[in-house]
């Protein structure tokens, strides 16, 4: 979200105003363990409908799985034209698709207000200390001045087929009824809550075709992106409140299949002293926090939403001479999310041209002389955007993913050269790209100096609408182009799946088939692949480990029986590392995971594979160096670390390991076998 910065003397308030991005000043727990995270693979209700309280705002625990699960509610367009598309959607590759495998290109906007919109100064209930002067009393914006049923005709026209519907915890958790003049437009929603509100747009949008993204935009209801208690899923409170939310969320409307996913929280960004982080294993670690959120949204709550991970947004202090990034998805190149199931991962990323990949948006206090979006060249910023986000969809690695730009926008009023040049051609990357996207803002007020001049439409008192669907409009030949760009349509094959394990603080146990018989070896980290995968790579040291079902899809048998190795009482085929310690799967099985105890080999784990499997193999050594297929298949899986590779038409049998001395007994070779 685009965010409001005054200007400044640099105090500590000041720094404290400028360290995590900003645009002009016009518009503007520790993670537990995936296996703990994940112990119990029962389905999640929420018991409540729509109408029912929200998880305790005390206690932040969801109700048991004793009631049934939460209707959905009926909204005012409920006449409307239905969709030529069926929910759930799915990710294949770099594609989003629908219930029958068809592309479902993600063409949205967001829909903001019920995140909040009080800056953080002055009272609340003064429309001027509201971001452009628009109090959103916690809803989304329009329903005082214009009807849903028109709301959505003019979203139609615009083009759209989706709408991410951004909402705060504190929404979630609020139990006034909204005030009559914030529905004024809307009569039928008088004296509901906030929850309420949400849960009528969801059901008037779903109901007229769009798909919904369900969006934890903030925790409080405060106008994003500074420092606001909102920089971190827990910078105002805990990660297993955060979570709980989400499951309460996420099964509330698991019986409309048109809400399609949840996008877990909107821009991670530094608190005054402390950075987020991808992968540290600590309270920052957001790489953890959404794992840990997607798999109790997958596993309890509401196994058919695509879960969306945003980028990390902000590192550092925004100041020429000290450590500043925009990382957004940069990360993911070398750890990348495997969820419990497969096929429903989407990695986001923003873009604003007054912003830039190291520059906060800030004009004046806390600018840099870094660049803008906009300051570069048109093959200079597409030479970034790929490196920053575009990258993921690229197929054959374990980061393979649609990439859904979820927030982009500029003014109606721009002027600039620069800014004007930067959106049209950024548009026309999204175009030749074919990429999902989600424009900022989608509604917007206007009249009485008030209203967000992003907005693709605004609406005065009256009703009277203005944007881009109304003449004048210079945004207006972009977004034709956008949203009537060729795009790939029709069925989307379902090609090779490639995941990475990483044991780096945790257990990486990806198989629900495994999770749900138990703990395989007590007191180790444990790696298992994704149902339907198979190990086919593994690091000399720090337990990273390589899936996939290429060439031979799910080569499980049916059933769910495993075998533990722990000793050399498998290996009849010959000794195939000579002097090491050889775990074997029996014959006819083959490696799905590996448990470590410290950095030393503790146990392999094997399967049953539907087919015959071959005996013959050879050796695949790399504790003295990478040893692996030509083109690495499957990416960088463990960065700055040796690694072993079986090839694409083989399957891991076996690991090899050494206690003499010297050594700390990480694995040393794979036996690969043809498949």
């Amino acid at each position: 979200m685009r965010r409001l910065l005054p200007r400044r003397a640099l105090t500590l308030a000041a720094l404290s105003a400028v360290l995590t991005g900003f645009p002009p000043a016009v518009p503007g727990g520790v993670p537990a363990s995936a296996t703990a995270a994940t112990a119990s693979v029962t389905a999640e209700v929420s018991g409540r409908g729509p109408s029912a309280a929200p998880p305790s705002a005390t206690s932040g625990s969801v109700p048991s799985a004793t009631t049934p699960s939460a209707t959905v509610p009926s909204g005012p367009s409920a006449t409307a034209p239905s969709a030529s598309w069926t929910g759930p959607l799915s990710a294949r590759g770099r594609y989003i698709v629908d219930a029958a495998g068809n592309r479902f290109k993600l063409k949205s906007a967001n829909w903001g207000g019920a995140q909040g919109s009080w800056t953080g100064s002055g009272d609340s209930a003064d429309a001027a200390n509201h971001h452009a002067g628009e109090n959103s009393h916690q809803l989304p914006l329009g329903l005082d001045r214009t009807p849903l049923s028109t709301l959505l005709a003019d979203f139609h026209r615009l083009g759209l087929n989706s709408v991410r519907l951004p909402f705060s915890n504190e929404m979630i958790h609020t139990t006034a009824p909204v005030p009559d003049s914030a529905v004024a437009a809307n009569p039928q929603l008088r004296g509901k809550t906030p929850l309420e509100v949400y849960d009528a747009v969801v059901a008037a949008l779903t109901g007229d075709g769009f798909a919904v993204i369900l969006n934890n935009h903030t925790i409080t209801a405060r106008w994003c992106c500074g420092l606001d208690g909102n920089e971190r899923w827990n910078t105002s409170q805990t990660t297993a409140r955060w979570v709980d939310d989400w499951a309460f969320m996420a099964a509330r409307y698991r019986n409309d299949k048109r809400v399609v996913a949840a996008d877990l929280y909107n821009e991670v960004r530094r608190t005054i002293l402390d950075d987020p982080n991808w992968g540290g294993g600590d309270n920052h670690d957001w790489f953890a926090a959404a794992q840990q959120a997607a798999d109790r949204i997958l596993t309890r709550a509401n196994p058919d939403l695509l879960i969306v991970v945003e980028g990390i947004n902000w590192t550092g202090v925004p100041a020429d001479g000290l450590p500043h990034d925009r990382p957004t998805l940069t990360p993911a190149r070398t750890l990348s999310h495997t969820l419990l199931r497969s096929g429903k991962l989407v990695y986001s990323a923003h873009f604003y041209g007054f912003t830039g990949p190291r520059h906060s948006g800030a004009t004046g206090t806390g600018e840099t002389h870094d660049p803008r979006y906009q300051d570069l060249s048109r093959d200079e910023l597409y030479r970034v955007l790929r490196e920053q986000a575009f990258f993921v969809t690229d197929g054959g690695t374990h980061h393979t993913a649609p990439l859904w730009v979820s927030e982009f926008g500029t003014g109606a009023g721009e002027t600039g050269t620069k800014a004007r040049a930067w959106f049209t051609h950024f548009t026309d990357h999204l175009a030749a790209e074919d990429a999902d996207f989600a424009y900022w803002p989608l509604v917007g007020w206007s009249g009485d100096r008030k209203g967000d001049d992003f907005a693709l439409l605004r609406y005065d008192t009256t009703g009277r609408r203005s944007g881009i669907l109304d003449a004048g409009d210079w945004r207006t030949k972009d977004w034709r182009k956008l949203v009537d760009a060729p795009a790939r349509s029709g069925p989307v094959a379902a090609g090779a799946r490639w995941n990475m394990l990483t044991l780096d603080h945790a257990d990486a146990v990806r198989s629900l088939r495994t999770l749900a018989q138990g703990d395989w070896d007590p007191g180790a980290r444990k790696g298992v692949c994704p149902d339907g995968q198979r190990l086919i790579g593994l690091a000399h040291t720090g337990g990273r480990g390589l899936c996939t079902d290429t060439a031979t899809g799910d080569l499980r048998a049916a059933g769910d029986t495993h075998t533990v190795v722990r000793d050399e009482r498998y290996v009849t085929g010959g000794d195939w590392a000579t002097g090491y310690t050889k775990l074997e799967c029996p014959g006819g099985r083959f490696l799905i995971g590996y448990s470590l105890r410290g950095a030393a080999v503790s146990a392999a784990l094997c399967v049953p594979a539907r087919e015959r499997l071959t005996n013959a193999g050879h050796t695949v050594w790399f504790d003295r160096g990478d040893d692996r297929p030509h083109g690495n298949p499957g990416g960088e899986f463990a960065h700055g670390r040796y690694k072993g590779q079986c090839g694409s038409g083989e399957y891991a049998a076996g690991i090899a390991y050494t206690r003499r001395i010297g050594s700390i007994a990480s694995p040393d070779a794979l036996l690969c076998r043809p498949l």
